[in-house]
């Protein structure tokens, strides 16, 4: 992923509105993220844990969404898999996470989920940047899961905005 500014990160939301986009929480951390082993800039609101945001790119341009992190079950302990890069991870690892469709779908409260690691780390999971635990074993090149990782993403994306 190429390095992205905060004014370009703001533009490029499609289901929020400008003033929403206006008042996010960006990373101030930016200059410093690994951009070359990102294949999305994920992170979370600090203030508001429960918010969560994903910026990517799609057909030559940034698409920015907004999330919304599903409260987590607290009790026993379980194992779920992220549907983006297939790590696993135990306890709140994962987190079911819904953003509401870009224009008239979303205006009429229709939204999306996919379960996606709590984190948005999933490109330093996948390139073994950052560990969850013991990874499944898997025959796939390094190469071949990114591209399973980005066509995952990219059917979110278009879901989103369709």
């Amino acid at each position: 992923m190429l390095a992205v500014t905060e004014s370009t990160i703001r533009a490029s939301f499609v289901n929020t509105t400008q003033g929403e986009a206006k008042r996010l929480t960006v990373p101030n951390d930016l200059e410093m993220r690994p951009w070359h082993d990102l294949d999305f800039l994920g992170w979370r609101d600090p203030a508001a844990p429960q918010r969560a945001y994903l910026i990517a790119e799609s057909d030559d341009r940034l698409v920015g969404v907004a999330l919304r992190a599903a409260p987590q079950q607290t009790g026993r302990v379980r194992r779920s898999m992220c549907s983006f890069c297939l790590t696993t991870h135990t306890g709140d690892g994962v987190s079911l996470m819904t953003a509401r469709k870009a224009g008239s779908g979303g205006r009429q409260g229709n939204s999306v989920g996919a379960y996606i690691c709590s984190d948005l780390a999933c490109s330093l999971y996948l390139r073994g940047k950052k560990h969850a635990g013991p990874r499944m074993h898997e025959t796939l090149t390094l190469p071949e899961k990114i591209d399973r990782t980005r066509t995952a993403l990219a059917a979110f994306l278009r879901k989103v905005t369709e």
